[in-house]
């Protein structure tokens, strides 16, 4: 009984872990001119720049005001391919792939691209 138990509890924990991580996933994903996309709690479109490098944030400062960061919360955990960074003021953002992922500011409604391709091609959809 014992070497049925502790497999069927091993499951068990796997599958509750992976459900709890699917319940909290940081993104969903919505529609819009191009496909599918990423997109924040709110539905609007998230975004990843060329930039960013190992898994840090290039886009701090203004950049950030204009393509504000899907930041995480402290205590927020990696999973399903999402990890968290560290960004250079500290607070924590979302990545997708290894790439951060952030909204812009011209985007009014779920389901606008407008910051694809922005700055010679730079910024690109981030996509499921």
């Amino acid at each position: 009984m014992k070497k049925l138990i502790v497999p069927v509890l091993a499951a068990t924990l796997a599958i509750c872990a992976t459900a709890a991580f699917a319940q909290s996933a940081p993104t969903k994903t919505g529609d819009s001119a191009k496909g599918k996309v990423l997109t924040d709690g709110k539905g609007m479109t998230l975004y990843t720049f060329d930039k960013d490098t190992d898994g840090k944030s290039a886009c701090n400062g203004p950049c950030a005001t204009n393509w504000p960061p899907l930041m995480a919360a402290a205590d927020a955990k990696a999973g399903n391919g999402y990890t968290v960074v560290v960004r250079a003021d500290g607070g924590k953002q979302w990545a997708h792939g290894g790439k951060p992922l952030y909204t812009w500011k011209n985007d009014k409604k779920p389901g606008d691209i407008t910051g694809d391709g922005f700055l010679n091609g730079a910024w690109h959809i981030a996509k499921p």
